[in-house]
């Protein structure tokens, strides 16, 4: 009985390590990979956010904080998206567990945020257009410091989630300048980094 029990128990523990480390597996992408190959063909049928480097392609909404439970939320949007300009603020999970290895990697979408480089192309599709955008700042911010939701004149997207270690911790903060924006007949090609 205690080697069933034992062996039970050891499985389980296997079976949670494998959970925690499947956004791991896969991700971040090897060193020297070719960056600037496309992702893939665009369909601009819906809001989405293309994330190179990451090998995110994913959905964005507004509404409430049960949005983040399939899509990047679309935080404020009266503070701004890509469209009118403003701050274009996105906040998405960093790690969530699920009930299998690929279900804990589509809640975690932002776990291997922290790769991002400054230069790193970000993508957003609005309204049937897409926007380009590049990373110019990454930082980290205590959970209270909220001004980096605040409106801005200029525009740029602001992309942020929680530390490893939690909400409570504080949050990784990227900032990214809105660098060009689509015209119906442009080649509407995702490359990581100019």
């Amino acid at each position: 009985m205690w080697i069933g029990l034992a062996s039970l128990t050891m499985l389980a523990g296997l079976y949670l390590l494998l959970l925690v480390l499947s956004p791991v597996a896969g991700l971040p992408p090897t060193p020297g990979k070719n960056w600037n190959k496309p992702v893939e063909e665009p369909k601009l049928l819906e809001d989405r956010i293309y994330i190179p480097r990451l090998s995110l392609n994913m959905k964005y909404a507004a509404g409430g904080e049960n949005v983040l439970n399939d899509a990047l939320w679309h935080r404020f949007p009266d503070r701004g998206d890509p469209e009118k300009g403003g701050n274009f603020i996105l906040a998405g999970h960093r790690f969530d567990i699920g009930w299998n290895p690929g279900e804990t990697v589509r809640k975690s979408p932002l776990y291997n945020i922290d790769k991002m480089q400054i230069g790193d192309y970000i993508f957003a599709d609005f309204n049937g257009r897409r926007y380009q955008y590049e990373v110019t700042r990454s930082y980290s911010v205590k959970p209270d410091q909220t001004e980096v939701e605040a409106r801005s004149e200029v525009p740029k997207m602001t992309l942020y989630t929680c530390t490893l270690n939690g909400d409570k911790d504080g949050r990784v903060v990227l900032d990214a300048k809105l660098v060009k924006q689509f015209n119906p007949n442009d080649e509407l090609t995702v490359n990581a980094r100019r």
